[in-house]
């Protein structure tokens, strides 16, 4: 084939490739889909980075899914002037990554875990795999990965396409409506209203989400299902006595360099509340938690301005009500935990 040729036929290829993109780009905005980003080990990394800056200038968020959607982060920086570093994990036990804190000596800051018992408590939690992933990446990150990362921001914030959750082809396939064996548990599948992703890794519902009541109810038959899978008798005294000592080890450590940790328990709603209250008994579990480590802590249902939210799906906080929990939140930190912050808001 002469040069020419094949230099036309590359042309072609790469005029076609864009043009393929560009259709593809826009019949996705055509359908109302907004740019979100891959909350991945990568962008974990970016944030697992910023826990050396000064503690009265930040604060880092541990837990599960919940205080993902339930911290709003625009409104707590806006109030507080206080940057909001969040570590929190779908579906996962925070457990490993105050241990990898602890263990950092570099990190003094200020740390609020959020606990989800079934996962906080539990030998297993569905992200385990992912938990260790995202440490490692994070520990063994190099120049051209952060590089990578920095590039992959300026271009996931101009294209919905490059969404791999939800848009890449893995993904789409793992969404094709496929008959499962009896008594074989399938992939969770969340609906895409569920919880997207901002840069700053907060997650929230959709508005369409917040108003299809079909949607929500896919989700609670995705937390029946999962409950079935990790229901298991509560840890034997001795267990969760072990238990309490590898937590208190690891928040001693943090104090002892002059950070400070906060446990906090966020909102849940309807049977997810209730078997939550059966299982997981707050004298045994929530009390005895910070009775052992020392530490202050905020449940949820000990403050009447917290107490009254319902979650869509029995979980987690709509938009609208994360903001007003936030709110609620900052208000409780300054008058009963005697936190300060650089910023204050008339609001407060």
């Amino acid at each position: 084939m002469k040069t020419g040729n094949i230099i036309r036929a590359g042309l072609l290829a790469i005029i076609l490739s864009l043009v393929a993109m560009a259709s593809w780009e826009f019949h996705l905005r055509h359908q109302g889909n907004k740019i979100y980003y891959d909350d991945n080990e990568a962008m974990w990394a970016h944030y697992r980075g910023m826990v050396y800056e000064p503690s009265d200038q930040s604060t880092v968020f541990l837990g599960s899914s919940r205080i993902k959607f339930d911290l709003d982060i625009p409104t707590w920086q806006s109030i507080t002037g206080n940057h909001v570093i969040q570590l929190a994990n779908v579906g996962s036990d925070p457990v490993p990554y105050l241990i990898d804190l602890a263990d950092d000596k570099k990190f003094k800051g200020t740390l609020v875990v959020d606990v989800t018992e079934e996962l906080f408590f539990s030998d297993f939690s569905p992200a385990d795999v992912a938990t260790d992933k995202k440490i490692n990446y994070f520990k063994k990150i190099t120049p051209t990965q952060r590089f990578s990362f920095q590039v992959n921001h300026v271009l996931e914030s101009q294209f919905v396409f490059l969404d791999q959750e939800r848009y890449s082809i893995n993904s789409m396939l793992d969404k094709l409506p496929l008959v499962h064996r009896p008594g074989i548990y399938p992939e969770p599948d969340f609906p895409d209203d569920f919880g997207v992703v901002d840069f700053n890794r907060q997650s929230y519902m959709t508005p369409r989400f917040v108003a299809d009541t079909s949607l929500q109810n896919r989700v609670k038959a995705i937390w029946v299902c999962l409950g079935r899978m990790m229901a298991g008798p509560p840890p034997s005294t001795g267990k969760l006595d072990s238990f309490f000592h590898v937590i208190k080890v690891a928040t001693d450590k943090i104090k002892s360099r002059g950070g400070q940790v906060l446990f906090l328990r966020t909102p849940s709603s309807g049977p997810m509340l209730e078997g939550e209250k059966k299982g997981f008994a707050k004298s045994q579990y929530w009390d005895k938690l910070l009775a052992v480590t020392g530490c202050p802590g905020i449940f949820y249902s000990d403050y009447p301005s917290l107490s009254n939210f319902v979650c869509p799906e029995w979980s987690h906080l709509k938009p609208e009500d994360a903001k007003i929990y936030t709110k609620e939140l900052i208000k409780i930190l300054q008058k009963d935990k005697g936190w300060t912050f650089n910023k204050k808001s008339n609001s407060i």
